[in-house]
């Protein structure tokens, strides 16, 4: 897999420029001063720039937004790009005004002076992040988006500084990837096969087996799948970049394949989006691939329950009772709580094989954070106030938005059982906090633990900054940057 568009640097160059046909992108401060290469296109265009630049329509841009010019005169390109950005512009305006670009990018390409700019590296990362067009099963002869050279005054640092961020740029990719693919080609067979693929990166995969799962007790999890023709997996991936013997840090995800929620099915309306329940385990994927790409200096492993959640004569009923791996007994109420089942599990084999310095896991768990939170933030929940700032402060620096939910003892009366050591839903009130608070029953006091539910970000119905409709792949950049921060250092 690799990005939609891969940027190129290149040194100035005043005639190819000119010359260039597809669409020609120029960087601009607001103040809409030109630099020697712009005032020559300028010239060639019998003053077009100038006159665009003094419009109101350019004053009215804000940074990291564009304005456009067609079939510009005396320049090759069918059109001309101007993008507003502050020459001492932050990483979340450069990615910005790159957006803009790859939003507009065609099969032509585009070629980009982004002379004086001090973070080209930025602008590419956005650029192929919104160059990103999930068109797999669209019919006809594909037309991928053309080449893209950015022109700068330092290509060799800019390229250097790209190798970096476009490792996170794949990883990102690849969760949009997995989580727009549909149910009928991502089963958890195939899941597990496109993440065993990634031993070619100096990963090690294994994939754990329903008989696996059964040895060592996994019977929340079993539980979940047992209705499904798809059999249950677990896939641990291990990044071993950092000191030998070194205990790593663990990252989970729910890998709920498509969630019809079972027994006590889901209303039709809308259920064919829950192709993306497997949304935490794609994110996982997406990190360990950054990490590997970039030869992260840190001792990783990611782990992935994929389960698939269908009706059937053998399905999981309400009122059954479940043993986990750990051995607390849980009532199920209800068979669409089933992402907390899987992860109770997952959690639990983390801890008792890896003895994790930390732990954080994703899930797209719960209709009651969109409630809480929108579509803006995930909610973050966790046992450890540094780990939970850490994550925090990641969120804020990649512009991913994040907001911390509480926990408390109030809360586990809410998933008391008259029959078993607790209940999978404390029903609908505080529906994310009861959720997280089942999850912490599987964390080991000693075990520093971030919960996020990611079911509000995962998947959007319009486009946002960085990426078209659909997947997101909200929380790769959050991770990256928090291994970098926290384990690299």
């Amino acid at each position: 897999m690799t990005l939609p568009v891969t940027p190129d640097f290149a040194p100035i160059a005043p005639a190819a420029l000119a010359a260039a046909e597809g669409r020609l992108v120029l960087v601009l401060t607001p103040d809409g001063r030109l630099g020697a290469a712009a005032r020559r296109l300028d010239r060639v265009a019998k003053g077009a720039i100038a006159r665009a630049l003094a419009a109101k329509a350019w004053e009215k841009l804000k940074p990291g937004e564009a304005m456009d010019l067609a079939f510009p005169a005396g320049l090759a390109a069918e059109a001309l790009q101007l993008v507003k950005l502050p020459a001492r512009a932050s990483a979340t305006e450069a990615r910005k005004a790159g957006a803009a670009i790859g939003r507009a990018l065609g099969e032509a390409g585009a070629m980009v002076l982004a002379q004086g700019q001090r973070r080209p590296a930025d602008i590419a990362f956005g650029l192929a992040l919104r160059a990103y067009d999930f068109r797999r099963y669209l019919t006809g002869e594909a037309k991928p988006k053309g080449p893209v050279t950015i022109m700068v005054d330092d290509p060799e640092a800019a390229r250097a500084a790209f190798a970096s961020c476009g490792a996170v740029a794949e990883g990102v990719c690849f969760t949009r990837d997995l989580v727009n693919e549909p149910a009928n080609v991502l089963t958890t067979s195939e899941f597990a096969a496109r993440l065993v693929e990634m031993r070619t990166l100096g990963l090690k995969v294994e994939v754990l087996e329903e008989a696996d799962l059964e040895k060592l007790g996994m019977r929340a999890l079993l539980g979940v799948g047992q209705g499904s023709e798809s059999p249950s997996k677990v896939v641990v991936m291990e990044w071993p970049g950092g000191k030998k013997g070194e205990a790593p840090f663990a990252f989970v995800g729910k890998g709920v394949c498509f969630d019809t929620g079972g027994i006590s099915i889901k209303p039709a309306a809308g259920m064919e989006e829950m192709t993306m329940d497997m949304g935490g385990a794609g994110v996982v994927a997406g990190l360990m691939r950054t990490l590997a790409l970039r030869k992260a200096k840190a001792n990783v492993v990611g782990l992935v329950g994929l389960v698939e959640n269908m009706p059937d004569g053998r399905a999981q009923r309400p009122g059954d009772i479940v043993a986990s791996m750990k051995g607390d007994t849980i009532e199920i109420i209800n068979t669409d709580a089933e992402g907390r089942l899987v992860l109770a599990d997952v959690l639990w084999y983390a801890q008792d094989r890896f003895g994790p310095k930390g732990m954080i896991d994703l899930a797209t768990l719960t209709g009651a954070i969109v409630i809480a939170l929108g579509h803006e933030h995930a909610g973050v929940f966790s046992n450890d106030d540094t780990l939970a700032a850490a994550v925090l402060k990641a969120a804020g620096a990649e512009s991913e938005g994040a907001w911390r939910m509480p926990m408390g003892p109030a809360y586990d009366e809410l998933i008391k059982s008259r029959l078993a050591d607790m209940k999978n839903t404390g029903g609908r009130p505080g529906g994310s906090i009861t959720a997280a608070q089942f999850l912490r029953r599987f964390v080991k006091d000693e075990t520093p633990w971030c919960h996020i539910d990611i079911a509000g970000v995962t998947l959007q119905s319009k486009d946002t900054t960085l990426a078209p409709k659909g997947a997101t792949g909200w929380g790769v950049m959050t991770l990256d940057r928090l291994v970098r921060d926290m384990l690299e250092g």
